[in-house]
């Protein structure tokens, strides 16, 4: 079932998200609706805020780069209980152009590190604790913020941001456009 998309000014949007269990109600449901309101919305990553729910789970979907990036081929995968343990220190930050599927319209630069250390949980509740890297780390630290109450905005200079402000604004306000179910925050 398609889900809607949480738009920016949705409160469900800043709130930290917690830990599930196996026994979370319909889990395995949750899941496949929301791969398949990735596919619709035809984004890479959804994280669970985004769907108006305030828990730890995260699908990523890089297949549709595989083009371009041929090591994504066939990648996909759920992350449950994720959490970034650490940033590597000595790897160097890339700065690369971003979107999000709850600020439609909306592309900025964003400086992020290029190796992190994951801990999470697969699908099956398996336990994996990894470092990650490349597109992939990036991807990773986009989708988890949400699950720590933060956008992709938040790690842009004031002045981008002060840029943005009439796009935001529009947004809150409901003007905008995209190709897939949206929830508005009602003002």
């Amino acid at each position: 079932m398609l889900l809607p998309i949480y738009i920016y000014g949705q409160p469900v949007l800043r709130k930290e998200s917690v830990d599930i269990t196996p026994d979370y109600p319909e889990l395995e449901t949750l899941i496949a609706n929301m791969w398949e309101t990735l596919a619709d919305s035809e984004g890479i990553g959804l994280a669970a805020p985004q769907i108006g729910l305030n828990i730890r789970l995260v699908v990523i979907d890089l297949d549709p780069l595989s083009e371009d990036l041929p090591e994504y081929k066939n990648f996909r995968h759920v992350y449950i209980n994720a959490h970034i343990v650490e940033y590597d220190e000595n790897s160097k930050t890339e700065t690369s152009e971003e979107g999000c599927l709850s600020l439609p319209g909306i592309h900025e630069k964003v400086s992020r590190p290029s190796r992190i250390h994951v801990r999470y949980m697969d699908e099956n509740f398996q336990q994996h604790d990894e470092w990650i890297e490349g597109y992939l780390a990036r991807v990773m630290q986009h989708e988890f913020d949400h699950l720590d109450a933060k956008m992709f905005i938040d790690r842009i200079s004031p002045l981008r941001k002060q840029l943005i402000k009439g796009k935001l604004k529009a947004i809150l306000q409901g003007r905008f456009r995209c190709n897939y179910r949206t929830k508005i925050a009602r003002r």
